[in-house]
């Protein structure tokens, strides 16, 4: 993995790092599959900034995303009363990744890591990472949650549970009744008043970018080549409906995108490519599938 310095912390050198965090991790992934290679689109916001799509369709990365975008202007009214601001310019980039597997026993993964800061001299840092089995296996989600743990500890003791918790809470189907995966971290509005400096709070998100790969490429190789049957596709077709359901009616880095007049092709990367919705489906006792649900509807577990 590329070893990064340590910038500066003003909006370019912020801007500067997740342009290079997006190429790293591309490189990694294009590796990992070993055959697909990613298509960019570069792309412009009419109200000010852009970004880079960058989309890939392999062997075992079925459809992933890794965008960068550094989107400014000015703050509309809605946007403004949603985030408890005045009306004012804003400045916001990161990177945000959604991976979905071939096989069905390969997770999904999201990571995001954010920067936003307003004329007015607000900012604040966001993100998190998080897993989404279709197949829950514990010694993945103890892998998973040590590697965050990990990470987290390095910065703040309190950081995992606290993140932990916000995950928990943050990828909830509320409709379901169901956790959308086996959760993660999750954080946002991580400013100065979080007790930390803004050179400590962008070490931590450098941090946390930085263990994507060596995270999600080790349960990738595992199950990549894991046999399956037409059964086990269709479980992942219908959990991948779950996944879009939170996408597009709980999620609010789609609602934002959306409301800023983002591009939408970008936004809606992290949908899978293909998803099915079965009335009133359920698994048979018994099986591994029921046994996936039953974690899921287990909001809160703790995997280590």
């Amino acid at each position: 993995m590329k070893t990064f310095s340590a910038p500066r912390v003003d909006r370019e050198s912020i801007t500067a790092y997740f342009q290079d965090l997006q190429d790293d991790i591309c490189q990694q992934l294009e590796t990992a599959d070993g055959l697909g290679r990613f298509q960019e689109d570069t792309w412009e916001r009419e109200g000010g900034g852009g970004g880079r799509s960058r989309v890939i369709m392999g062997q075992h990365i079925e459809k992933g995303g890794v965008n960068f975008s550094a989107v400014h202007g000015e703050l509309s009214p809605k946007i403004a009363q949603a985030l408890q601001l005045q009306s004012s310019n804003f400045f916001a980039t990161g990177v945000s990744i959604v991976l979905h597997s071939s096989n069905p026993f390969a997770p999904i993964i999201h990571m995001n890591v954010r920067y936003f800061e307003t004329d007015g001299g607000q900012w604040w840092f966001g993100g998190g990472i998080d897993l989404t089995p279709h197949y829950i296996f514990p010694e993945d989600a103890a892998f998973f949650h040590q590697a965050l743990k990990t990470t987290c500890d390095q910065h703040h003791p309190d950081y995992y549970p606290k993140y932990k918790v916000w995950a928990d809470d943050y990828f909830y189907i509320k409709h379901r009744g169901e956790t959308r995966g086996i959760g993660g971290i999750f954080f946002d509005r991580l400013n100065e008043q979080s007790g930390q400096s803004k050179e400590q709070l962008f070490a931590f998100v450098r941090a946390v970018g930085e263990t994507f790969c060596p995270t999600y490429i080790p349960l990738l190789h595992q199950h990549k080549n894991d046999p399956f049957t037409e059964r086990e596709k269709n479980w992942q077709y219908l959990r991948r409906g779950r996944y879009v359901e939170f996408n597009l009616v709980w999620d609010k880095g789609t609602k934002f995108g959306l409301d800023t007049d983002g591009r939408t092709e970008s936004i809606l990367m992290s949908l899978p490519p293909t998803a099915n919705w079965v009335y009133n489906h359920q698994p048979e006792e018994g099986s591994s599938e029921a046994q996936t649900l039953a974690w899921l509807k287990e909001k809160g577990k703790e995997w280590i």
